[in-house]
């Protein structure tokens, strides 16, 4: 059990909130409807009464500084991925993210041989006409709709799966893997939670078992063809590092692009003269994800172990305390950026830090990217008057940030 849920379990969690509030008038408790619902207040408060914020709830620190943030998630020598408290841990689904060099250099050097650029962009051609279709579809199913479950989510998923060279009629089983297997980087799971992961991990370790099998009697043009044949200086991935290898790629690749496509769609429907721009001025498509990644990023916390003693933002760090870095409120710094809580798709200077920083910057970030672009292009020329037909309903986690219910209105008649 990790360190945030023995704090719960042992019914201290108020008092130690107490105690944090007291020391510096503000406290972090990752499991309040009210940072779920909309973090950024809090982090404001955190950023601007305790910028290192000493965590009670678990022996570490909340960083909410864009240059705190940035050198953490940078500095690998001193903050280490190897979180051994951790709910990866606890599953034994321990993947790239949880590794550091040199063990890290070596498994990311053989996976990115499969994620080159020029592979990336072959796939541009397909993921717009993906998109195309899915929102196609999507105007079929009348004026009102979930924009969630029509295009966010089986648009990600679909690209993965054809990348990796696995079925896109097991979308089902994916979505259900990709739900339970998320729970992975969050915080707080509780012990039943832990084996619906492990439950789904082995589900789909069996998957790919299959898969696999096949794959070495007859490669093909995918994904998983490519990582069987990977060497770097005559190192290959062994088994267990290629099945932990296409679960994060199946989850992550769905993941983040899931919530890229809904906090983005949805915080251009809040700010209608931003979708309105956009749609107007479509080569301003790449600015406007950027900003969409800064104003809502999919993560929103990431984790590392200190490694050493020392001093941090003017307070003593512990080897061994653990340094949450809030993305949200770095992306939201106001010694980062101008008017940091208004959006504006044509915001230039400082980068955003959505995808991470140093040598664990997201692998997919570009895949991410273009399918966003695929995305929001074909609805908003499709949808021009686009708008929210209800309250969106958030997925209640603290570390993914995402949507289960987006539904929207157009009185635009299919084209």
């Amino acid at each position: 059990m990790n360190a945030w849920m023995r704090a719960a379990r042992t019914g201290v969690s108020a008092l130690r909130l107490a105690w944090e509030r007291l020391e510096s008038g503000v406290a972090f408790n990752p499991l309040s409807s009210a940072l779920m619902a909309d973090p950024y207040p809090i982090y404001a408060r955190l950023r601007a009464k305790d910028p290192v914020h000493r965590l009670r709830l678990v022996n570490g620190w909340l960083l909410t500084r864009y240059e705190d943030v940035d050198l953490v998630l940078r500095d690998y020598r001193r903050f280490s991925n190897n979180m051994a408290d951790s709910t990866s841990h606890r599953t034994g689904l321990i993947t790239l993210l949880d590794y550091d060099p040199p063990d890290h250099t070596r498994l990311r050097s053989l996976v990115s041989q499969a994620f080159t650029p020029r592979a990336i962009r072959r796939l541009q051609p397909r993921v717009s006409a993906l998109a195309d279709d899915l929102v196609r579809q999507a105007a079929r199913e009348g004026s009102e709709f979930d924009l969630m479950a029509t295009v966010a989510y089986p648009l990600p998923v679909r690209v993965i799966a054809e990348v990796l060279g696995v079925p896109a009629s097991d979308l089902g089983l994916f979505e259900r893997w990709s739900n339970q297997i998320a729970l992975n980087v969050e915080p707080i799971v509780s012990d039943a939670g832990v084996e619906r992961i492990r439950q789904a991990g082995r589900e789909l370790e069996e998957y790919f078992e299959v898969i696999l099998r096949d794959r070495r009697r007859n490669p093909r043009e995918d994904m998983i063809s490519a990582l069987l044949a990977a060497e770097d200086a005559g190192d290959r991935l062994s088994h267990r590092e290629l099945i932990m290898t296409l679960i994060l790629l199946l989850v992550a690749g769905n993941e983040t692009t899931r919530n890229l496509i809904g906090n983005g769609m949805l915080a251009l429907l809040e700010h209608p003269e931003q979708f309105e721009r956009l749609r107007r001025r479509p080569e301003q498509m790449e600015s406007a994800i950027d900003e969409l990644l800064r104003f809502d990023p999919p993560v929103q916390l990431d984790s590392r172990t200190a490694l050493t003693d020392g001093e941090f933002g003017g307070r003593r760090i512990r080897k061994g305390q653990i340094l949450i870095t809030s993305i949200g409120a770095a992306n939201r710094d106001p010694a980062a950026f101008e008017r940091p809580d208004a959006l504006d798709i044509g915001r230039s200077g400082k980068s955003h830090l959505s995808f991470g920083r140093g040598i664990h910057y997201c692998l997919g970030a570009s895949l991410a990217v273009r399918e966003a672009k695929a995305a929001f292009t074909s609805i908003l020329r499709r949808f021009p008057t686009l708008r929210l037909a209800a309250a969106p309903t958030r997925r209640k986690q603290a570390v993914l940030r995402g949507l289960a219910e987006l539904r929207v209105r157009t009185d635009a008649a299919p084209s």
